[in-house]
């Protein structure tokens, strides 16, 4: 529900019989309320200059008058206060009057106002009220009892100003604690990022943008125990560019990085999804080829040298093919070493070679 159109009272779920109730806590009866309305008429006849002796008395504290601010707002505060000053003195103390009071407290606590200024303007305010009717009420009794109503009614008063005060507290905290929830989140969100962004560099090769060789490792650990699970074939192709020191020592390292970069980009686009195209080192690349025979496997390196071909025709790719699975499986580091041994075998020939 939007609490904006809500009053008060509805938002703090005040009732007739919570108020009631509330006088009867503080002994606030009937005569009590009768009592301040007996000195109606002559808080009225003397309004302006209780408001006055008040506001003359509250501007001498520093930190009130640093508050009040200017002239403009002092006018404005001396008209609301010469409303409130009346209306402890009508007699009735129903629902409007008590929602007027919890407006003023919601007032007093957007505006800064400590608890300990509010408590010490309404002990203010009870001495200067006091003090004017005691120069015209002769009857010391009479007075007492005037006194001892106004004492209960601004005690109550003082609760229910404190009710906003409190739930204007809560509803601080609550909107920090989201606050807090939700940089939490982002900041939770952020670190997930960052973490796997970190992941992904410590797996992948700067040059390439392939994954690196300590990647390949988990990989193939990870994918023959998977293709030993569902019997199914796994191939491994070991690639060398050829003459590739030549390469660097007569076109520069700058030259020799381009080619790495341009077969990899050629991995990378021939493979599949599933593939895993690696940098194990140096110019030399591996690829992981699930679900794939030495057939299958075959075929992608052809496509992956078409595609060199075009980036780089003046430069060869040595591969070496080998498969394991579906009947019988060897370990990761045999795999590669078959794949690098293939590889050799190849480069015994010109021009782009393949042994599988």
């Amino acid at each position: 529900m939007d609490h904006t159109k809500q009053s008060l009272l509805e938002q703090l779920q005040f009732s007739e019989l919570e108020i009631a109730r509330r006088k009867e806590l503080l002994g606030f009866s009937d005569v009590d309320a009768n009592m301040l309305l007996s000195c109606k008429s002559l808080v009225t006849e003397h309004i302006d200059s209780i408001v006055d002796d008040f506001y003359s008395k509250q501007t001498a504290v520093e930190e009130i008058a640093l508050l009040i601010g200017d002239s403009d707002t002092l006018t404005r505060l001396h008209s609301a206060q010469r409303a409130y000053v009346l209306s402890l003195f009508e007699g009735y103390y129903d629902l409007e009057y008590v929602n007027n009071r919890l407006r003023i407290g919601m007032v007093h606590k957007r505006i800064g106002v400590e608890p300990k200024l509010y408590l010490s303007a309404v002990k203010t305010l009870k001495d200067t009220v006091l003090a004017a009717l005691g120069q015209y009420i002769d009857d010391k009794p009479h007075l007492l009892q005037v006194t001892q109503a106004l004492d209960k009614l601004l005690y109550f008063d003082t609760t229910l100003i404190f009710d906003t005060y409190i739930r204007g507290l809560v509803s601080e905290v609550e909107l920090a604690k989201n606050k807090a929830l939700i940089y939490a989140k982002e900041l939770e969100a952020k670190v997930a990022d960052r973490t796997r962004q970190l992941h992904e560099l410590a797996q992948r090769d700067t040059l390439t943008g392939l994954f690196n060789q300590r990647s390949l490792s988990d990989y193939l650990r990870r994918e023959i125990l998977n293709a030993k699970r569902h019997r199914r074939p796994f191939a491994l192709a070991y690639f060398d560019v050829d003459h590739f020191k030549q390469i660097n020592d007569n076109k520069g390292h700058f030259a020799g990085d381009e080619i790495l970069r341009l077969a990899g980009e050629s991995m990378r686009l021939a493979c599949r999804d599933i593939d895993f195209p690696c940098r194990y080192g140096g110019d030399e690349f591996c690829l992981g080829l699930p679900e794939c025979t030495l057939a299958d496997a075959e075929v992608i390196c052809r496509r992956i040298i078409e595609l060199f071909t075009l980036r780089a025709p003046n430069v060869t790719l040595s591969i070496g093919i080998v498969q394991t699975g579906p009947a019988e499986f060897i370990e990761p580091s045999e795999l590669i070493c078959a794949a690098d041994a293939k590889m050799y075998e190849a480069k015994q020939q010109p021009g782009f070679s393949i042994s599988s």
